[in-house]
C-alpha cells in the first residue's frame, strides 16, 4: 500500500524561496534589514517575564480550558480594549498561537470535502493549509456576491488585514455577520492586529456595532504576538459563541492541545497590564513613521496599510523584481504573491525590526 503523504497536499512553504535575495541582502556591507517577517524583536516586558518565572515550578499537566485567571483577565481586556462586552468566561479558550489554531480550525469543526472555506482574496496563507488540511474546498473572495448559491461553512475575515493592513468598515462586518447567519456558517475573524490601529479604527466581529450582542456563528482568535512580542510564548486566544468555544475544547482536550501553565500565567500578565501594550504599539507607529515617508520617497505607493504591522507596497512590477531591487541595497521584503494572486504586484515590508535597522533601511532608501 502506497502511503498518503499530507505535505503533498500542501504548497511550497513560501519563505523556502527566498534564498537567493536573503543572500544578496545578507551581502550588504551594513548587514541586512530583515522586514520580511513580522516576528517580534523587542524585549518581554519585564511583568510578563516575571510572571513566567513565578509559575516555572508547574509539574501537573495544565487545564486545556485555561485557568479561571485567565479567562477573566481575557474577558476583560477585551471588553477594555476593544469594547467587547457580553463574553462569558466559558466562551474564551486559550490557544498554542493563533496559527496553530487556524491551521487546525476546519478539522476541529469536522470539515470535509464536501465543506467550503472562503477566504480573503489577499490573505495570510494559512487559511488556505488549515482547509486543505481537512480536506475541504477553498474559495478566495472579498465579496459576499462572488459565493454566488453556495453556502460555505467557515469564512475567514481578517481585519486588519495581513498583508494588506486593510481594516473593513462595520457595515461590511455587518453584512458579513448577517449574510452567514442566514446560511448557517461560522465567521472567524482572525484579530492578531486589531491593537495596531494608525489611521482607522478597526472592530472585533464581537463589538455590539457589528453583531448586536449576540455571538452566535462566530468566533475572534486574538494573539499577545504582536501586540506584547509574546510570538516566542506560543500564546493566543479565541472566544465567541459559547456552543463552538464548548465544541473546539472537548476536541482538543482529546488531542492534547493544552497551552503550557507558565505561559497561561504569563498571559494573565500581558492581558491585565495595558502599558506594556501601548508602549509597544508607540514603537512600531515610531518605526512606521520613519519607514512609510521613506518608502514613497523611493518610488513606491503605499495601498491601505492604515492598521496593522506592515506596509503593502508596489513599484508597479512584478513583485521578484521589487525583491531584488531591495535585496541590492540590504532590505529583505516578502513577495505578495505570497498572499495570493492579486499580491503579483507588491511587497509587504514589516515593521518588526529595530530602531537601528529601521533607520539603516530609511538611509539605504535614500
Amino acid at each position: 500500500m502506497t502511503r498518503r503523504r499530507l505535505s503533498a497536499d500542501l504548497p511550497v512553504f513560501p519563505w523556502d524561496t527566498l534564498a537567493d535575495v536573503t543572500a544578496t541582502a545578507r551581502a550588504h556591507p551594513g548587514g541586512i534589514v530583515d522586514l520580511s517577517v513580522g516576528t517580534p524583536v523587542d524585549p518581554v516586558a519585564p511583568v510578563i517575564r516575571e510572571a513566567l518565572a513565578a509559575a516555572s515550578a508547574s509539574p501537573g499537566y495544565p487545564t486545556t480550558a485555561g485557568t479561571p485567571r485567565l479567562r477573566e483577565s481575557a474577558v476583560a481586556a477585551l471588553a477594555r480594549r476593544y469594547g467587547v462586552t457580553g463574553v462569558p468566561e466559558s466562551a474564551v479558550l486559550p490557544v498554542i498561537g493563533t496559527k496553530e489554531l487556524i491551521a487546525w480550525l476546519p478539522t476541529l469543526l469536522a470539515l470535509g470535502a464536501d465543506d467550503l472555506v472562503v477566504i480573503p482574496e489577499l490573505a495570510y496563507p494559512t487559511y488556505d493549509v488549515g482547509a486543505r488540511l481537512a480536506g475541504a474546498q477553498v474559495l478566495a473572495a472579498d465579496s459576499l456576491t462572488q459565493l454566488g448559491p453556495r453556502r460555505p461553512a467557515v469564512i475567514f475575515l481578517n481585519s486588519p488585514s495581513n498583508p494588506t493592513g486593510r481594516v473593513l468598515g462595520v457595515d461590511h462586518l455587518r453584512k458579513v455577520v448577517e449574510w452567514a447567519r442566514e446560511r448557517g456558517a461560522v465567521v472567524a475573524s482572525d484579530e492578531c492586529y486589531l491593537g495596531l490601529a494608525w489611521e482607522f479604527e478597526p472592530l472585533s466581529v464581537l463589538h455590539p456595532a457589528v453583531c448586536g450582542g449576540d455571538h452566535t456563528g462566530l468566533l475572534a482568535i486574538h494573539s499577545l504576538s504582536k501586540t506584547s512580542s509574546l510570538a516566542g510564548y506560543r500564546a493566543g486566544f479565541v472566544a465567541g459563541d459559547p456552543e463552538l468555544v464548548a465544541e473546539l475544547l472537548a476536541v482538543r482536550k482529546h488531542a492534547g492541545m493544552m497551552v503550557p501553565t507558565p505561559v497561561q500565567s504569563a498571559m494573565v500578565a500581558a492581558l491585565d497590564d495595558d502599558p506594556h501594550e501601548e508602549e509597544q504599539r508607540e514603537r512600531y507607529a515610531r518605526r512606521r513613521a520613519a519607514l512609510l515617508p521613506a518608502i514613497r520617497g523611493a518610488g513606491f505607493t503605499v495601498d491601505h496599510s492604515e492598521a496593522g504591522l506592515y506596509l503593502w507596497a508596489t513599484r508597479d512590477e512584478p513583485c521578484r523584481q521589487t525583491l531584488g531591487w531591495l535585496a541590492e541595497r540590504g532590505i529583505l521584503v516578502a513577495p505578495g504573491e505570497f498572499y495570493g494572486s492579486r499580491g503579483a504586484r507588491h511587497v509587504r515590508i514589516a515593521l518588526t525590526a529595530t530602531d537601528e535597522r529601521i533607520e539603516a533601511a530609511v538611509q539605504r532608501l535614500s
